[in-house]
């Protein structure tokens, strides 16, 4: 397995924006992920988009955001839209994503990386301290986590 830069695998693009808006996304939100995905596509500071590519196919993907959720925007950058395929399930595809974003990061000089979940248990075991609860909008209830660097 490689992660990669999406912006250097262009040609994923569509299948990481379907991933995000199916994983993440309501029914009319394509064009939202789509705009995330292809923004990471400029060489921009943010969003970056990383794919994990093995044997030519894209098997994951990750993103590291200035934001990803509106009512804590005093908080980044951030560890966000992190997918696998079902077919790479427990093979440690979401760690080695996980930490590819968090060395990208630490390389950058960023002190801390957050990450927000709907769910609980999932993030402690890969070292992301709980760091309280916020809102997703507009009013779903999710953990926040952060990971010093």
């Amino acid at each position: 397995m490689e992660i990669v830069l999406l912006s250097d695998a262009p040609h994923f693009a569509e299948q990481i924006t379907d991933w995000q808006w199916r994983a993440f996304g309501e029914a009319s939100s394509r064009a939202f992920f789509a705009s995330v995905v292809n923004s990471s596509l400029t060489g921009a500071e943010f969003p970056v988009t990383f794919v994990a590519v093995e044997a030519g196919r894209a098997i994951g993907t990750v993103g590291f955001w200035r934001c990803d959720l509106i009512s804590r925007q005093d908080l980044f950058p951030w560890l966000a839209a992190l997918y696998v395929d079902e077919s790479a399930r427990g093979r440690g595809v979401s760690e080695a994503l996980q930490q590819h974003v968090i060395g990208y990061a630490k390389a950058r000089g960023y002190p801390r990386l957050w990450l927000w979940s709907a769910f609980r248990g999932y993030y402690e075991r890969f070292g992301w301290q709980a760091a309280g609860e916020a809102l997703e909008y507009p009013d779903k209830p999710v953990s926040l986590y952060c990971r010093a660097l």
